[in-house]
């Protein structure tokens, strides 16, 4: 049992485009395919499939450019177990210039920094990807 859910899902993503692979399979949660269904808005995976058997596993297909490489350059989680952190929709600044994003569990769901200024809430910063 992984204590990390998101943390473990997305250095799952993360690794799978290091070495590769396009299909990344981690154990599935409403939160995690939440998250999943936001990185496929941003273009960062193709596709989210939830599995129709127990255990159920959230499969993710990984996106690609045009020349082969993962378009996932890097992960920092923010917002640990040990350690949560909180953002307030004024300090959700744009992640390497607006080439990333910030993933933010609001109230109303999980949002972009981009999406949390405009509709002004504030929530637990889970982690940047660019």
């Amino acid at each position: 049992m992984v204590s990390d859910r998101v943390g473990d899902f997305i250095i799952r993503l993360k690794n799978a485009g290091a070495i590769g692979n396009t299909v990344v399979s981690a154990p599935h949660s409403k939160h995690i395919e939440e998250i999943a269904k936001k990185l496929k808005e941003l273009g960062f995976v193709e596709r989210v499939e939830v599995t129709k058997k127990a255990p159920f596993q959230i499969e993710v297909t990984l996106a690609y450019d045009a020349h082969g490489n993962h378009k996932i350059t890097d992960v920092k989680r923010i917002s640990k177990p040990g350690r949560r952190l909180y953002v307030s929709s004024t300090e959700a600044h744009a992640v390497k210039n607006g080439l990333g994003a910030r993933i933010i569990s609001t109230p109303k769901g999980i949002l972009t920094d981009k999406e949390a200024r405009k509709v002004r809430a504030g929530g637990e910063n889970l982690f940047e990807i660019w």
